[in-house]
């Protein structure tokens, strides 16, 4: 039997709306990827279960499931009558019981609780919960790596509106033991206990009607296209207050501060997770933009403090944690919205991880651009580059695999030939110039107190490592640099720079920084991410 089908919920109802995601990464054999995806606008109704003293796992928890495996231990939890005692037992193919635990139901909540011994990733099992003359057994179940996948309607885009869908869905076949759970996203303005509706119950792969995640299935697969909600809806009121932001601001909707923190997150926070991974910030690009750089490092800071003290210390308190970067919306847009969220995504350095932004990795997307998309150019259908460039982030940060190139080149340093008015930028990687005729570098010339009035900086020549830049109308002041500042920087992938790996160069913006070191005509620049926007649009 499945267990968590259909509605399930303890105490009272609630209105629930939107959409949910849970499956197995699979650069890894038997790995499991949770998603939890961003809910759309629609299908809004309520359910109510009266709590009872009925033996059983918590919703989330069904035959077919993936357990973390080893160094960690998976957490199981559920209800029964309070005060009494439950018995788990873990059991292997031939019914041989391989570990048993004991917990007490706990008054008044009627939780139990239990932390299973570290197991090898393999399979299957079948888990029994015992209560006096009840038990409720789990089938099928394996243990792998879980990751929880959340975020907005780029997040929430199923297999069959991607690019090459029937490609996909046949490749699915074989990845046998991707195990995948949908739950179906709900509001709450108190923070829950359980889940409050199932979407999908634990299931084996995708299937031609499958609505799983496409953004997860290749690192894993996405959910139907909706939006609006920020990340101040998937923030804690402690992550908040973090960055001085009232958890009780006059918004509604799935945009109401932590309103799906309570019904979608906290109910998780009791499972032993591997990772995260984000792809959230479209609504963001329009609210609250400038805060960005302080909410999305403490939503990060306080998922990782909250999944390690649920599951009893056995999620990593540095959760790996990888993200997608804004992709495009809108091609001819002058606004900067989109290109200040992407900076603000990491924290304004450039690149991750970095001090304030540890365990990350990030896709760059705003190279995969869309502009007939049947779901709105701001939904573009190619998520599988989105999947692999994450994917390749995940084996380098989360498993550690070393010399694996997961980022596109970035600047480290500039030189200025005064005479020629030329600035040569030096890059950490091999470069490829795909896109000569793409304006891609900007620079300031103007005062640091007044906004800047950028003027385009054209790309002289691209050497192995070095871009050098033209400087017409600047001189020798060059205040700032930028590169690919714009909703829609560049047409499919055809940005200016990308690595030998056919990685991007990540968007940038670098104030320039005299140093003491002049040579002849040189003058060496040291660049220094900015994270004030007095540079102007």
């Amino acid at each position: 039997m499945g267990f968590g089908t259909g509605c399930f919920q303890r105490g009272r109802g609630h209105r629930v709306q939107g959409a949910a995601h849970a499956a197995l990464t699979h650069f890894q054999p038997c790995t499991g990827f949770f998603p939890l995806l961003f809910p759309p606008g629609a299908d809004v109704w309520c359910c109510l279960l009266v709590p009872g003293a009925i033996l059983s796992f918590a919703s989330y928890y069904g035959d077919h499931m993936v357990l973390q495996k080893e160094p960690a231990g998976a957490v199981l939890w559920g209800y029964g009558e309070p005060g009494a005692a439950v018995t788990v037992a873990l059991s292997g193919d031939g019914g041989l019981v391989l570990m048993k635990k004991m917990a007490r139901v706990k008054e008044p909540s009627g939780t139990w609780t239990t932390i299973l011994d570290p197991m090898d990733q393999g399979g299957p099992y079948a888990l029994t919960a015992r209560q006096g003359s009840e038990n409720v057994t789990l089938r099928d179940i394996y243990f792998g790596d879980v990751w929880l996948c959340s975020g907005q309607s780029n997040m929430a885009m199923t297999v069959l509106q991607i690019t090459n869908a029937s490609q996909e869905l046949a490749a699915a076949s074989r990845y046998p033991y991707v195990r995948v759970f949908a739950a179906a996203p709900s509001r709450s303005d108190i923070e829950l206990e359980d889940l409050e509706r199932i979407d999908l119950t634990w299931a084996m792969g995708i299937s031609p009607t499958s609505r799983l995640s496409a953004g997860c299935w290749d690192v894993t697969s996405m959910k139907r296209p909706g939006g609006g909600t920020p990340i101040e809806a998937w923030s804690s009121p402690r992550a908040l207050r973090a960055c001085g932001i009232s958890p009780h601001q006059h918004l509604s909707g799935p945009q109401t501060p932590s309103v799906l923190w309570n019904a979608m997150i906290h109910p998780l926070l009791n499972m032993t997770l591997r990772g995260i991974a984000w792809y959230q910030g479209e609504a963001n690009a329009f609210l609250h933009t400038d805060q960005y750089n302080c909410t999305f490092p403490a939503l990060i800071a306080d998922w990782r403090r909250e999944f390690h003290a649920g599951s009893g210390r056995q999620t990593d308190p540095l959760l790996p944690f990888g993200f997608v970067q804004l992709s495009t919306y809108r091609r001819q847009s002058r606004q900067d919205g989109f290109a200040r969220l992407r900076w603000h995504q990491t924290a304004d350095v450039g690149v991750v991880p970095n001090a304030r932004m540890p365990r990350t990795f990030m896709a760059v997307a705003m190279d995969l651009c869309d502009e007939h998309s049947p779901y709105g150019s701001i939904h573009p259908r190619d998520k599988q580059n989105v999947a692999h460039r994450l994917q390749l982030g995940a084996r380098a940060v989360a498993y550690g695999e070393k010399n694996l190139v997961f980022q596109g080149p970035y600047p480290t340093r500039a030189v200025l030939e005064v005479p020629r008015a030329l600035l040569n930028v030096t890059y950490s990687q091999q470069l490829v110039w795909r896109r000569r005729d793409t304006p891609a570098f900007e620079v300031c010339c103007s005062s640091p107190v007044s906004p800047c009035g950028w003027l385009p900086a054209p790309v002289v020549a691209v050497g192995s490592h070095t871009v050098t830049l033209a400087l017409p109308g600047c001189g020798t002041l060059v205040l700032a640099l930028r590169y690919a500042w714009a909703e829609w920087p560049c047409e499919y992938q055809s940005c200016a720079l990308y690595n030998t790996q056919g990685l991007p160069a990540p968007p940038f913006l670098l104030e320039t920084l005299r140093s003491s070191n002049r040579a002849g005509d040189m003058e060496l620049l040291l660049l220094h991410p900015s994270s004030s926007l007095a540079w102007g649009v």
